[in-house]
């Protein structure tokens, strides 16, 4: 098993735990950056070892689009019943969004009872500003999105279908990644062990209305 927990992580967390627990926290311009060092550290340790988390790369990517597929059918259907429904006057709009559980993973190797508060910090967008409307850049919306394939959502119609920068090229060839999985990895502040531990996940599905007085 990959050591992803030492004392130079143990102390980053210790001060991103304080921050997260000041009241005044928002206040604290470092806090973003706490989570950047901490993201660097662990995956430059976890990813030269990267054949023995490739399991759980599968398996997150796995769960992650069978997620979003539930979620995009969801959305349809929702789209569907909206514009049947007479009651519904004005100019409408579905939005579609996407997160990672928000309980602390049970199956992660390094449990404690610091954890759910650090998933906490980890998921706070004030602290974690791309994840604020979930793992998909940008947000599922109709109507504007309405002639968007699942394969478009999930970036598995761009050449070649998998989003790997930043893995082994040769290791992760074949994975057929998603591009929800990339902006977790490459755009936003979790380190690559977070949330390839996490197997369940919230979807909202928000309508909103625009009525002309």
């Amino acid at each position: 098993m990959i050591e992803i927990s030492d004392s130079d992580i143990r102390l980053i967390e210790e001060h991103i735990l304080m921050a997260y627990d000041d009241p005044r926290a928002s206040l604290y311009t470092h806090c973003g950056a706490l989570l950047e060092l901490r993201k660097d550290i662990i995956n430059r340790k976890v990813l030269a070892h990267q054949e023995d988390i490739l399991p759980d790369i599968i398996a997150f990517n796995e769960a992650l689009r069978n997620a979003l597929k539930e979620m995009y059918d969801r959305a349809h259907q929702v789209w569907k019943d909206v514009q049947n429904n007479d009651t519904f006057s004005g100019e409408v709009e579905v939005t579609a969004k996407c997160f990672l559980d928000y309980d602390y993973p049970e199956s992660h190797p390094v449990q404690g009872d610091d954890r759910q508060e650090l998933w906490n910090a980890l998921c706070d967008s004030g602290w974690n500003p791309l994840y604020e409307d979930g793992v998909t850049l940008p947000v599922l919306t109709f109507p504007r999105d309405l002639d968007e394939s699942f394969d478009t959502l999930t970036g598995l119609d761009c050449p070649p279908p998998n989003w790997n920068e930043g893995l082994d090229q040769e290791l992760t060839k074949d994975l057929h990644l998603i591009s929800p999985f990339h902006h977790l990895f490459d755009h936003m502040k979790f380190a690559i062990t977070d949330f390839i531990y996490v197997r369940r996940f919230e979807t909202e599905i928000n309508i909103e209305i625009e009525r002309k007085i």
